[in-house]
């Protein structure tokens, strides 16, 4: 099993742009209503879909507080270049970067142009 995340956003074309400068991935998709971010060998990490739902009637409510309860969470094996990757796009820093004590590893807690809090950490048990 592979999780396919997919989160509802504004701008598809910005927010593609700003993930993959974030997360350091590509573009496997493209366009205006729908991205897929992919890693270099082509696995799929993100989709981005626009609020304009055409045939998709349940992904939620454009006015709605987003992500609420849910985090968009990636394992990272470059995490001091993702810091100055953040800090250089301007990312809001929610949070770090820091130790997580419980699991051992680093976080750096970001929110994304659409109010999604995106976190980026090491392998658990890193340090």
């Amino acid at each position: 099993m592979r999780p396919q995340p997919m989160i509802v956003v504004n701008d598809v074309p910005a927010s593609s742009r700003w993930y993959q400068s974030l997360l350091n991935v590509e573009s496997g998709h493209g366009g205006d209503e729908y991205e897929q971010l992919v890693r270099e060998d082509g696995t799929l990490i993100l989709q981005l879909h626009h609020w304009d739902v055409h045939e998709h009637p349940f992904l939620g409510d454009p006015e709605a507080l987003k992500g609420n309860g849910a985090l968009l969470w990636f394992e990272i094996d470059d995490f001091t270049e993702a810091v100055a990757r953040a800090n250089s796009m301007t990312a809001e820093i929610l949070d770090g970067p820091l130790v997580n004590p419980n699991a051992q590893h680093r976080e750096l807690w970001v929110r994304d142009p659409d109010g999604y809090t995106v976190v980026l950490a090491t392998k658990y048990g890193d340090l």
